[in-house]
């Protein structure tokens, strides 16, 4: 009986820790965009999203992350994430950033869009480049219009 415990526990183990929800690091130059199909180089304005079960989607662009939400269950998404405009490659939390559209910044689909992970270092960057800022309530708002 106790061997059938152990028997047990380890495929509920291996299930669980197969269901890892966490981002996937960026093969820049090799990883795809999710929605655009586009080889991923940009380091400074690629994003993702990680669903609740795990599955990793990336994308070249913030843009392209908020398009391809138009056609998904946003109920499955755990984690959006952006490219930190100020740190290439680092991965940020969407939902609490801060975004500038400037046409002084040029992203790779030509939204002009880029993630800070806070307002100050936003600010800093929108007083030397111009442009609108948006939390990620008001930059949705701006991609629905």
């Amino acid at each position: 009986m106790q061997t059938l415990k152990h028997y047990t526990i380890l495929p509920l183990l291996l299930i669980l820790m197969g269901c890892n929800v966490s981002p996937k690091p960026i093969d820049y130059g090799n990883d795809g965009c999710h929605f655009c199909k586009m080889t991923i180089v940009d380091k400074t304005h690629a994003a993702e999203i990680v669903t609740k079960k795990g599955k990793v989607y990336k994308f070249d662009a913030t843009e392209c992350m908020i398009n391809f939400m138009d056609g998904f269950d946003t109920s499955q998404i755990q984690l959006y994430l952006a490219n930190n405009y100020l740190e290439p490659e680092a991965l940020i939390d969407a939902t609490k950033a801060t975004f500038l559209i400037s046409k002084n910044i040029p992203s790779p689909m030509g939204a002009f869009l880029s993630a800070f992970k806070t307002k100050p270092e936003a600010e800093e960057i929108h007083a030397k480049k111009g442009g609108e800022l948006y939390s990620w309530e008001s930059l949705l708002a701006h991609f629905r219009d």
